[in-house]
């Protein structure tokens, strides 16, 4: 079977890639054909979020395992795409480069038969260019506005002198 993919990338415009690659390929093809067809360079580290209905990041399945023994995550190269999409499973977020953070919306679109005249991944159609640089991200939080605020007036009220460390039990030669 073939999985036809919508790749938007999170930006105002609207560009984006279609691609076909076979159910049976794993997510690091989709990931170098997600790449290729954006015209970007494949130096930096990626990771693929299964993603709810409502575009909700889930688990991880990364380019490569950092986690030194801990508990290992699932690898793009050991996982094949029809183990992780399917007609109700539909949605994936990726990331590539994660100081920059561009962020890509991946939807399965359709599920066909091959095509015997084509050979797989395959760039459908592809609309408008990558921007040089990647958008802005803005995280905003209430909690953490609340927080600054409580924090900064706790500050104000202290009576700590930083540049005085003489009348605190503190050594600052410890190690």
């Amino acid at each position: 079977m073939i999985f036809k993919f919508r790749i938007t990338l999170d930006v105002l415009e609207d560009v984006f890639r279609d691609i076909a690659i076979r159910n049976t390929d794993t997510l690091e093809d989709l990931h170098l054909s997600i790449l290729q067809s954006f015209g970007m360079v494949g130096e930096e580290m990626a990771s693929f979020y299964i993603a709810d209905n409502e575009w909700n990041q889930g688990e991880e399945i990364a380019l490569e395992d950092f986690s030194e023994g801990n508990a290992s995550k699932k690898l793009m190269s050991s996982t094949v795409l029809k183990d992780v999409l399917s007609e109700k499973q539909t949605k994936l977020i990726y990331v590539y480069d994660f100081l920059n953070m561009w962020t890509f919306y991946v939807e399965l679109a359709d599920i066909t038969e091959p095509d015997s005249s084509r050979s797989y991944p395959d760039l459908l159609f592809a609309q408008g260019q990558l921007p040089e640089n990647p958008p802005e991200k803005k995280f905003e939080s209430d909690t953490f506005g609340q927080f600054d605020a409580e924090f900064s007036e706790e500050i104000q009220n202290d009576d700590f002198d930083f540049d005085n460390f003489d009348n605190y039990d503190f050594d600052e030669n410890w190690n």
